[in-house]
C-alpha cells in the first residue's frame, strides 16, 4: 500500500485476523494514508475483526464494504454503499439496488426479523446461465430448495423452483441489515440446538488472547455433534491448559452452555487457500478422524498435515 499508494483495499476476514495477531505496531510502521475506501469478502466478519480494520488499517476515516456475493452471481450483491449507508461492524447491511434478496424459512415463508435462508428473488444481469454441459446439476444445486412450494406471501408470491438459493444461512435485524451467517453446512446441531460455527469462532475471537479461529462439528454419540475449536493465539500468548479452560468458559458466557467447545486445539497455523479463507472442509476432516480431503488449493499444505498430527496425538 504504502510502495504503490494504493486507494482500495480488498481482503478476506481471514487476512485481517491474521494482521490482528501481528498486533497494532505493524500496521502503525507503515503509511497507509492513501487509502479510503476498505473492503471485505469471501466469509463473513466477525465484528472485532471489523472494528480492529476500521481503526487500525483505515485510521477510521475508510468506510468499509463488508460484501457478500459467489463467482455464480458475477457481481456483488449485498453490501453498504460507501459514504451513503450507515454501517455495522459484522453486517453486509442492504441488498444491492436492483438486486431483490430475501430471508426466507424452510417453507419459502419471508422472515421479516429473524434468522433463516437467504434467498436472491429474482434475476439480476449478471447471473449464470447455467453449468456448462450439466444442466441438471445447475437447477438442482441452485433452484430446487423451495421447489414445489409457493414462495413469499400475500400480493408477492412467485414458484418456489424460480427462488436462487445460494447455500447460506443468514438474518435481518430490525433496522433491515442483512447478516450472513455462512454456508449451511456450517451450521452445528448440538443436542437439538442449531448453533452457527460463525458465532462461536466470533466468541472465540473477542478473547484477548486469540488471533484466529475455525469452529467445525464432530460426531458426539449422544448430542449428535461436538464443537471441536481451531485457536491461533497472538504473538507473546502461551498455550496452557488453564487458557485452555478459559476459553471455553468465554463461549459459554456469550453464547450459552451449549455452545461451549467439546475440544480446543492449539495451533500455529491454520490451513487456508491461496486467497486467505480457513479450508474448514479439512479441519472437519481431521475432527472426523478421516482421510485429507483435496490439498491442492492451500497456500501451504503442510500446515494440514502438522494439525492432523498434533489432533491425533491429542486424541490418542
Amino acid at each position: 500500500i504504502a510502495k504503490y499508494r494504493a486507494t482500495i483495499l480488498y481482503t478476506a476476514p481471514t487476512a485481517i485476523r491474521a494482521f490482528m495477531k501481528w498486533g497494532t505496531e505493524y500496521p502503525a510502521k507503515h503509511d497507509l494514508s492513501s487509502l479510503r475506501l476498505l473492503g471485505t469478502v469471501g466469509e463473513p466478519i466477525n465484528p472485532e475483526a471489523w472494528i480492529w480494520y476500521h481503526k487500525y488499517i483505515g485510521a477510521e476515516r475508510c468506510p468499509i464494504v463488508d460484501t457478500w456475493w459467489q463467482t455464480e452471481t458475477g457481481a456483488i450483491m449485498i453490501t453498504p454503499l460507501p459514504g451513503v449507508t450507515e454501517t455495522v461492524p459484522g453486517s453486509a447491511t442492504h441488498p444491492f439496488p436492483g438486486i431483490q434478496a430475501d430471508i426466507l424459512s424452510h417453507e419459502g415463508t419471508p422472515i421479516p426479523v429473524g434468522g433463516g435462508l437467504l434467498a436472491i428473488r429474482r434475476p439480476w444481469p449478471s447471473m449464470l446461465r447455467g453449468i456448462w454441459g450439466d444442466p441438471e446439476r445447475f437447477r438442482d444445486t441452485y433452484f430446487t430448495r423451495w421447489a414445489g412450494r409457493t414462495v413469499g406471501t400475500g400480493d408477492d408470491t412467485q414458484p418456489g423452483e424460480s427462488v436462487y438459493f445460494p447455500g447460506d444461512g443468514a438474518k435481518r435485524d430490525e433496522q433491515g441489515n442483512f447478516w450472513v451467517i455462512g454456508r449451511i453446512d456450517d451450521v452445528l446441531n448440538v443436542a437439538g440446538h442449531r448453533i452457527g460455527t460463525m458465532e462461536v469462532e466470533s466468541a472465540l475471537v473477542d478473547h484477548p488472547a486469540v488471533a484466529e479461529a475455525a469452529v467445525v462439528g464432530k460426531a458426539h454419540d449422544i448430542k449428535g455433534q461436538a464443537v471441536a475449536a481451531f485457536v491461533t493465539l497472538k504473538d507473546g500468548v502461551e498455550y496452557t491448559e488453564a487458557l485452555k479452560r478459559e476459553l471455553e468458559q468465554h463461549v459459554a458466557t456469550k453464547i450459552g452452555a451449549l455452545a461451549r467447545p467439546d475440544q480446543v486445539l492449539f495451533a500455529a497455523d491454520l490451513p487456508k487457500t491461496r486467497s486467505g479463507k480457513i479450508m474448514r472442509r479439512l479441519l472437519r476432516d481431521i475432527a472426523e478422524g478421516r482421510a485429507l480431503g483435496d490439498t491442492t488449493t492451500l497456500a501451504d499444505p503442510g500446515v494440514v498435515d502438522r494439525l492432523k498430527g498434533e489432533y491425533e496425538a491429542k486424541e490418542s
